[in-house]
């Protein structure tokens, strides 16, 4: 099949193009490009995850939906900021963390939707939460003004330790603040809630998350 001649130079072709890109890769595009099927990458890089986290590497896979990213483990992320010299950042104020969780359980979304759900104006929070890349614009509704709707991202699913939306849990429903409260204890304690623009530079180093 093509020029890869079997499990292992597969293994190792994937290894190479997931660490240049330093971004999460399409498993299809990555498929592709491997001149492979998808299933058959997705059985070799789950097991490739796994030898990773059997010999303790310093870099783990993350699947994140229909994506795949090598990133380097959270344990090591002071180290990494002091060789980097990568600022610390500042964590999400409840406000920030209550527009994430109605954002995440019913995007796509509006922004009229959001303030009306939360009852107050949420243009700066919502601009934070994009600067952030914890949300992101997903395109106009096809309505009076062409609205912008908005959704999560890849760094939302990487900051939660989640590998798809599917996995996150049932949430008070009809009390923002307490849905915020939840969202907020979800982020791991060594996870960050904001990615600074650093993070993929050199293009194979993606830092893993950490909030003060």
């Amino acid at each position: 099949m093509g020029w890869i001649l079997n499990t292992k130079e597969l293994t190792a072709a994937a290894e190479a193009v997931l660490f240049a890109a330093g971004e999460p890769l399409e498993t299809a595009r990555l498929a592709s490009v491997l001149e492979t099927d998808e299933k058959t990458l997705a059985e070799i890089l789950d097991t490739y995850a796994k030898a990773l986290d059997e010999r303790g590497a310093g870099i783990c896979l993350l699947r994140l939906d229909d994506k795949y990213q090598l990133c380097s483990r959270k344990e090591y992320a002071d180290k990494i900021r002091t060789v980097l010299d990568l600022r610390r950042n500042t964590p999400l104020s409840p406000a920030a963390f209550e527009v994430l969780a109605v954002v995440a359980y019913n995007q796509p979304i509006t922004k009229a939707f959001i303030e009306q759900v939360r009852g107050v104006d949420c243009s700066g929070v919502i601009a934070t939460l994009c600067q952030r890349e914890l949300i992101e614009e997903k395109g106009r509704l096809d309505l009076p003004g062409r609205p912008l709707i908005y959704g999560t991202t890849d760094t939302f699913l990487r900051c939660f330790c989640i590998s798809s939306l599917d996995e996150l849990p049932s949430l008070p429903q009809h009390d923002n603040e307490q849905a915020g409260k939840a969202m907020a204890e979800m982020m791991p304690e060594n996870a960050t809630d904001e990615v600074p623009q650093e993070e993929i530079k050199p293009e194979n180093t993606a830092l893993p998350l950490e909030q003060q």
